[in-house]
Order: C-alpha cells, then structure tokens, then sequence
C-alpha cells in the first residue's frame, strides 16, 4: 500500500514539473515586426528603430546595410539578440492578432521566391518574443549566426 502511494505520489510531482517545463513556451507569444518599414534613416551610423516598454531597438548601418542590431534595457542594459532567417515573408494579420505567412498569398509567393528574410528577437518583460524582420540584401552578413525560424505554433 505504502509502495503504490509513494509510485503515485512520484508521478504526480514528475507530470506538475513537466507541466511547469512547458508552462513559459505555452503562454509565450511571438510579436513580429516589419524592421524595414521602421527604419526612417539608411545613412551610415547608430539608429533607434523602435520603443518597446523598456527596451530599445537600434541599428547600426554601414555601407548602406545593418551591421548591428542592439537592444537596451533602460534598467538592465543590452538585452541579447537572436538572429533568425527563414524563406518565408513574416507578417501580421492584424485583424486576427496572429501571425500568417505573407507568401501564401499568390502574388506574395511569386515575390518572395527565392528570398530570404532574416529576424532580430529579444524576450520583453512580459516573456515574449519580439522578432524585427528584413529583407537579407538588408544585412551586412546575413547568415552568419542566424539559426532557422520555427514558429512558436507548430
């Protein structure tokens, strides 16, 4: 009796942690970000992009292109950045408040063959993620520490 109540209990807590593992992933979100449409000024040197609560997102330009994308804290400091790419054109379905692939779109599909879009993410106060995308002939080094894109809902 004390053995199956023991087994029982074992179980109980394994499922509460697996459940707690999970939790942060499940109630995440993803915010994505048209980062060309933000930014104002291409010209050479440091530019802020975009205000989010604490957080601020800049650029730095070079020749034309980004060389660096930073995000600061205002209390924490510089926050750090992961950079991802993927072949599909990111976009935000405003009035559903989710994310849709802008290439399912026939005339988006035959615009973005063979495109690459790459995306700059931090993790905000609240725990989610804020992706920046651009186009790759955007970046100075586009694939160089860029992992693939997995959507949050697959």
């Amino acid at each position: 009796m004390q053995l199956g109540r023991s087994v029982s209990f074992a179980l109980a807590a394994l499922l509460g942690l697996a459940v707690l593992a999970n939790a942060p992933a499940a109630l995440a979100k993803q915010a994505h970000h048209d980062g060309k449409a933000l930014m104002k000024d291409k010209s050479d040197g440091h530019h802020d992009i975009d205000h989010h609560g604490k957080h601020t997102v800049s650029v730095e330009m070079r020749h034309g292109k980004i060389h660096e994308f930073h995000v600061k804290h205002s209390e924490k400091g510089e926050i750090a950045v992961k950079k991802y790419k993927t072949h599909k054109k990111m976009a935000l379905n405003a009035p559903n408040a989710h994310v849709v692939y802008a290439s399912y779109d026939s005339a988006a599909m035959q615009e973005d063959l063979g495109s690459t879009w790459v995306g700059y993410s931090y993790i905000d106060d609240n725990g989610d993620e804020q992706i920046y995308w651009y186009p790759a002939e955007m970046i100075e080094d586009p694939d160089t520490g860029a992992i693939d894109y997995v959507p949050l809902d697959q």
